[in-house]
């Protein structure tokens, strides 16, 4: 039993870096390269939801450390944000992500920018990062 129990512990902790990080790395390169749009939102939504868990997680550790639970937990939650059966990351963000940054945007555009790269609130990434020459924001 003591053979069995070393070797459940080991699969335990290799999984945890293999279903938030190794997995979600490499489906994400394959979505870049790929030409669809879908698997890239996934993704993207991954990234920005399994930023936030860390950040919430690093916040709350100290109460973290009373849930023995807390790491199955949180295995299980990643598990279904990153499986393709249930695309969960791209269900989160379309629920409940996009509607706050909506409407915190869209207070943020409405007064000041009239920049000619706005397509109903959407920015292609580039403009985004490299605004043309005499277009200045106010925020």
């Amino acid at each position: 039993m003591g053979k069995f129990w070393t070797f459940v512990t080991q699969v335990h902790s290799v999984s945890g870096p293999v279903v938030t990080l190794l997995y979600p790395l490499y489906a994400s390169v394959v979505a870049i390269e790929s030409t669809e749009k879908l698997d890239d939102e996934q993704w993207l939504a991954y990234w920005i939801i399994y930023s936030f868990l860390t950040l919430m997680e690093i916040v709350l550790q100290p109460a973290l450390e009373w849930l023995p639970i807390w790491y199955d937990v949180k295995l299980m939650f990643v598990a279904w944000l990153v499986l393709p059966q249930f695309k969960g990351a791209a269900f989160l963000y379309e629920r409940y992500v996009r509607e706050q940054i909506r409407k915190y945007r869209g207070v943020r555009d409405q007064p000041h920018h009239t920049s000619p790269t706005v397509n109903k609130g959407k920015h292609k990434f580039m403009d985004f990062i490299t605004p043309k020459k005499g277009e200045h924001e106010a925020y």
